[in-house]
């Protein structure tokens, strides 16, 4: 529009100039070398201004003819650059996608368009390392550090390349460059306090984290949590030498994280160990109304050394009371009362966790009751035997390793605050396998990754039934009552059967290092001829052979087999049953539940479990 209104403008001016100049004719005369030029304003004005155009055209036109060479020169630099952008573009594609020979080529073809740029040099890099150069990929990072635009950028590649191989040298020496030269870059600081961190340089860490709050860049709750955390480990690293320096870093540490157990655990420890038993129960009761632990029953339990084992128990009930119906409190309380030789109470407190579905520290619990009670016996073996496949309580995790106790780090990846309380999986979660295609610059290293494991095979429907086991046994009435699981029925004995040449090989693998104990009774299903299939292709061999040769061996034998019908003093040969391998049952008593409940689902308990040499 603005356009438009000058266009307007200019156009009335010159219509006004005309209109002057012809209200006011007038005559112009030109003498010069003897020549006389007569003409009129209006004519001498139109050519001095077609001159002037002239002029005009005549001087772009030489300086298009001056200018031709560079013009020509840029045009070919675009179309160059042009064709880079492009490729790096498609080169980023491939990264993205996977694809290491696209992205390879496109680098290339971006490095011959484009030279040494940033993002040429970049998209080499990665091209490298997802196709598995190291080499090509650290020479190129290599490269960055000349440029101070892509300084930081190599030193992260060189970072992340120097973690991989595990140099840990290198990988410090390159994030304290980094640090000095962007030291508000996330990454390195980050990097920074892991170090720090896994040299237990906790102070250190501490200043750094400082730092990296005050730069905002980390968040407020996390870097509340990292300093309680780290305040935590200085506590547990000073207790013995400087107790109170260590009580003051733990209080700090339990008002900034109040769920952090360690923290809470330590403070109610030293607050107890100087006497004051009524600050360190009101912290430890604080902590376990949050989150019961066995930490805080441990400490809230040792508070005041000398203390019978009634003592203890009536703490634990204290706690029982705080927290009814937590598993932990339930433990807690059963534990003490076994202390205090309470089996009784004891069995009335796991009674709820019997119930449902007992984990390892419930069936030791209960196989600790029943061997103060009755000795070595048949319910101390079902529960030992439980307790091999009973699922794992919890405990501290990081990055898959399990611990005994809380650590500020993680030992796989250097993490602070990796330690979780949780109750390892039953089966390894579903992961994704490696690909060097994932492999481009990262924060974190390569970390090995598993696929779950295929789960073990489920045995035959026409098995013979367990015994009776501990989860299906309800605990009587009255708290005296064990929850024994039944007695298993007597083996029957069949008739003889003649004798054969079989292989010496075993029917099958041994279950474990016990495998002295007696075997199971056969259930009427294998009385039927309807018995348990051998899982391993050896003992399916082993067992056809036995059943060929006793059966050559039965016809030509003076000796009936078993389940054969007299007819007329002649034996008449029973119906055809379904072919299977033959069980040759092995008498036990009564009370004596063998090997069954501990074998069956899991063949290796014995070797796996250290508690079932108890058997």
């Amino acid at each position: 529009m603005i356009r438009v209104l000058a266009f307007l403008a200019l156009l009335a001016l010159v219509a006004l100039g005309a209109s002057w100049l012809a209200d006011r004719p007038g005559e112009v005369a030109v003498i010069w070398q003897g020549y006389r030029i007569e003409t009129s304003v209006a004519v001498l004005l139109a050519a001095v201004l077609a001159l002037a155009f002239l002029l005009v055209c005549l001087w772009s036109l030489l300086r298009l003819v001056l200018r031709l060479p560079s013009v020509m020169s840029f045009a070919s630099r675009a179309r160059r650059r042009n064709r880079g952008y492009v490729a790096v573009s498609r080169g980023m594609v491939a990264v993205g996608a996977g694809d290491p020979l696209a992205a390879r080529r496109h680098a290339s073809d971006a490095e011959r368009w484009l030279g040494r740029e940033p993002l040429t040099m970049l998209l080499k890099a990665q091209a490298a390392q997802i196709s598995g150069d190291r080499t090509g990929a650290e020479a190129t990072f290599t490269d960055m550090l000349d440029d101070a635009e892509t300084r930081v950028l190599g030193l992260r590649g060189l970072f992340v390349e120097a973690r991989r191989k595990g140099d840990a040298v290198a990988a410090r020496a390159y994030v304290t460059k980094a640090v000095e030269l962007a030291p508000g870059v996330a990454w390195a600081s980050e990097a920074m306090l892991e170090f720090q961190s896994a040299e237990r340089d906790w102070r250190g860490a501490l200043a750094k984290l400082e730092q990296r709050v005050a730069l905002r860049s980390i968040d407020k709750a996390t870097a509340k949590r990292q300093r309680a955390v780290l305040l935590t480990a200085d506590a547990l690293d000073r207790a013995d030498k400087e107790p109170e320096a260590a009580l003051a870093a733990a209080q700090t540490a339990v008002k900034l994280a109040p769920d952090l157990v360690p923290a809470s655990a330590l403070a109610g420890r030293l607050l107890a160990a100087g006497g004051k038993l009524r600050k360190a129960a009101k912290v430890l009761e604080a902590n376990w109304k949050i989150e019961p632990h066995p930490d805080i029953a441990a400490a809230y339990l040792d508070l005041r050394h000398g203390d019978s084992t009634h003592d203890r128990l009536a703490r634990a009930e204290t706690l029982a009371r705080l927290k009814p119906r937590h598993p932990e409190a339930t433990l807690a309380v059963a534990e003490a009362a076994i202390a205090a030789h309470e089996y009784a109470r004891a069995k009335q407190a796991l009674a709820p966790l019997l119930a449902e579905r007992p984990t390892v520290r419930a069936c030791l619990l209960m196989a600790d009751i029943e061997e103060a009670e009755h000795g070595v016996s048949a319910a101390l073996r079902q529960w030992l035997g439980k307790a091999a496949r009973a699922p794992r309580d919890a405990t501290w995790m990081a990055d898959g390793v399990s611990s005994d106790h809380w650590e500020p780090v993680s030992p796989v990846s250097g993490r602070l605050d990796a330690f979780q309380w949780v109750a390892p999986a039953e089966q390894l979660a579903h992961g994704r396998i490696h690909n060097d295609a994932d492999a481009v610059i990262a924060d974190g290293d390569e970390r090995t990754v598993f696929l779950p494991s295929a789960p073990d095979e489920e045995p035959d429907s026409k098995a013979a039934p367990p015994a009776s086991s501990p989860e299906t046994a309800a605990p009587g009435p009255a708290p005296s009552a064990s929850p024994q699981p039944a007695d298993p029925p007597p083996a029957a004995v069949p008739a003889p059967v003649a004798t054969a040449s079989v292989p010496s090989e075993p029917l099958a693998k041994p279950a474990g290092p016990r495998d002295a104990a007696q075997s199971p009774a056969p259930s009427p299903g294998e009385r039927n001829g309807e018995a348990f299939h051998a899982v391993t292709p050896d003992a399916k061999a082993t067992d056809t052979q036995m059943s060929d040769a006793r059966a050559s061996d039965a016809s030509a034998s003076d000796t009936k087999p078993a389940g054969a019908r007299l007819s007329g003093g002649k034996a008449e040969a029973p119906a055809k049953r379904a072919a299977g391998p033959v069980v040759f049952p092995v008498a036990r008593p009564p009370d004596d539940p063998g090997t069954e409940d501990i074998s069956r689902d899991d063949p290796q308990a014995g070797e796996r479990h250290p508690f079932m040499s108890r058997l």
